[in-house]
């Protein structure tokens, strides 16, 4: 025979479900106060970052004289300074994003999950800066000299090829890499993640070892330029990352069977 609930503990098992959304509202009006102050601060100073980003093209180029950037469309050079203050102020919002989500989660987890989730949120953005900065660093001077190659000068009764890059063209391929190369660096985060959750293993990510390689060319011949010298650039990091992922993931099973053992004991 089923039981009718009262109202009032209707009412009340409501009322946690508000609380969490109330919560979660706050939260995310929290990250997107962080996204507007830095898309306004990125915004302000949109001609550094410019600068900043066609640096790598900059250097390529070396002290030629009349080499420039070029825009076909009136409203082109507004909406890439745009485009390029948005993506600058997801890149320097993200750790409060982050810091708002997990700060979200954390009332329900346990404190062993609390301790064990905090170095993912520390581990985060450090992976995705250090993609950033590989690919600034790394991979655009050696792809630009690379593709400059294919410069030509006039001959007799012929013309010159010689580059000149759409502003709006070259900034959405320079932040589409930097991105890209943040987010594969999250791999041993995602993969050692799956292993706490008992979705992915150590011995399991080593028998699928030579499915990883294949998969991780292809994505990296996807995602980079193509040319030789980005998709290696790309491939290489990423498979030795898959490594460390395997042993994290040995380490997250090590501690998730001595824990289970100390709990065993503990209830004996």
């Amino acid at each position: 025979m089923t039981t009718v609930e009262e109202p009032d503990e209707i009412e009340a098992s409501k009322a946690p479900l508000i609380d969490h959304i109330v919560e979660l509202r706050n939260r995310l009006m929290y990250a997107g106060i962080a996204l507007v102050v830095a898309f306004i601060g990125c915004y302000i100073v949109a001609d550094d970052i410019y600068g900043f980003l066609t640096r790598p093209l900059a250097d390529a180029l070396g002290d030629q004289e009349g080499r420039r950037m070029i825009y076909t469309a009136l409203h082109e050079a507004f909406f890439t300074y745009i485009k390029v203050s948005f993506w600058a102020a997801c890149f320097i919002a993200f750790p409060v994003v982050a810091g708002q989500l997990y700060m979200f989660a954390a009332p329900g987890l346990y404190k062993h999950e609390r301790r064990a989730f905090l170095p993912f949120l520390i581990a985060t953005p450090f992976l995705f800066f250090t993609g950033g900065a590989m690919v600034y660093y790394l991979i655009m001077p050696l792809a630009w000299k690379f593709f400059l190659g294919f410069e030509t000068q006039a001959v007799a009764g012929g013309l010159a090829i010689q580059l000149e890059p759409k502003v709006n063209e070259y900034l959405s391929l320079v932040m589409k890499l930097i991105f890209a190369f943040g987010i594969c660096f999250q791999l041993p985060v995602l993969l050692t993640l799956l292993a706490r959750a008992g979705i992915a293993t150590s011995e399991g990510m080593k028998a699928k070892r030579k499915y990883a390689i294949v998969a991780v060319f292809i994505v990296a011949a996807v995602l980079t330029p193509p040319d030789p010298i980005s998709q290696i650039s790309l491939a290489v990091p990423i498979l030795v990352l898959y490594e460390i992922s395997i042993l994290c993931a040995r380490v997250v099973e090590r501690k998730k069977r001595e824990r289970e053992a100390a709990e065993d004991a503990a209830e004996d």
